[in-house]
């Protein structure tokens, strides 16, 4: 008997170790805490963000300093999620805006935001499930927040009418967000897709991470795989951009930074690759993540608006 004991021991000791191991990843990769009061002024660590640190904090108090209307819809599993809705004209077309991880919508669109209002949109300016002033404390890397895509779309539909064209737009794990929404049951309003720095799959962006962490990707994953599922009741495979944009018919825009050390360029390039619609890809030289903007104002502008222009019903 004394045996047995021990082998349950050491059964028992490594399911706590494996337990624990999956519980670690999940508060590393997917749990948010505390997020109501996030700093729009924090910016990531890195000499990119640190160049455009002054053009960046000078977009964001100039988008803080305009008026908006705090709005709010819920998502399909109960959540209360909420937005910022900027108004320029009545009859306007509208973009959807979706930020990056632990980002706040802000900081990420202070530079789209105001190109869109320059251009004539109307904007929802989304804060994602489990950041700023949306509910929920699980990221799930674009896998249940494109979903949360279709809850906005719907709120624009019954605010705005049947008629209101729509763009969605995003940056970093938002972008990621609005290719994986590509694939669903989305109406005929939404009239193409502008995803600035999105990564191929949720898995692909971690195990990535996990590797200039000098953690081994194959020894970390299935941890990682583990905690998603366990802790955050959800599958860490379930969707991913380069499939979704295999099933699409709406037109997509991807622009990328080839100077990107957060999610490689080569992932866009692979994204593209795997297009059957209609889609353009740009990358621009020399910026950072998230950053093409502030590279280059002048042709990020004119990249937006011809392909506005393409995709914009007559």
């Amino acid at each position: 008997m004394v045996w047995l004991f021990t082998v349950l021991g050491i059964v028992g000791f490594s399911l706590l170790l494996v337990f624990t191991a999956a519980l670690m990843c999940y508060f590393k990769a997917f749990y948010q805490r505390s997020h109501k009061l996030q700093d729009h002024y924090r910016l990531p660590v890195g000499k990119h963000f640190d160049t455009n640190r002054e053009k960046m904090f000078a977009l964001i108090a100039e988008m803080d300093s305009v008026p908006y209307e705090k709005v709010f819809t819920y998502s399909y599993d109960g959540l209360k999620l909420a937005a910022r809705y900027y108004h320029v004209a009545d009859g306007a077309p509208l973009q959807i805006q979706m930020h990056g991880y632990r980002g706040t919508a802000i900081r990420d669109f202070c530079g789209g935001n105001k190109l869109a209002r320059k251009s004539g949109f109307n904007t929802l300016l989304v804060d994602m499930r489990a950041h700023g002033e949306s509910d929920g404390h699980t990221i799930t890397f674009g896998i249940r927040e494109r979903r949360d895509v279709l809850s906005w779309i719907s709120y624009a539909i019954k605010r705005f009418g049947q008629s209101t064209q729509i763009w969605l737009a995003g940056v970093s794990m938002g972008a990621a967000t609005v290719l994986m929404a590509s694939e669903l049951d989305l109406p005929v309003n939404v009239k193409g897709i502008i995803a600035d720095s999105p990564y191929a799959a949720p898995s692909d962006i971690i195990a990535d991470t996990c590797s200039k962490m000098k953690l081994k990707p194959q020894l970390a994953m299935p941890f990682v795989r583990l905690g998603a599922r366990i802790f955050g009741g959800f599958g860490l495979d379930t969707a991913n951009a380069l499939h979704a944009v295999e099933n699409t018919k709406i037109p997509i825009l991807i622009i990328h930074g080839e100077d990107d050390d957060i999610v490689p360029c080569e992932m866009s390039r692979k994204i593209y690759q795997s297009c059957k619609c209609y889609a353009e890809l740009e990358t621009f030289p020399g910026a950072g993540h998230g950053l093409s903007y502030m590279q280059d104002f002048e042709r990020y502008e004119r990249v937006i608006r011809d392909f506005i222009s393409k995709t914009k019903s007559k």
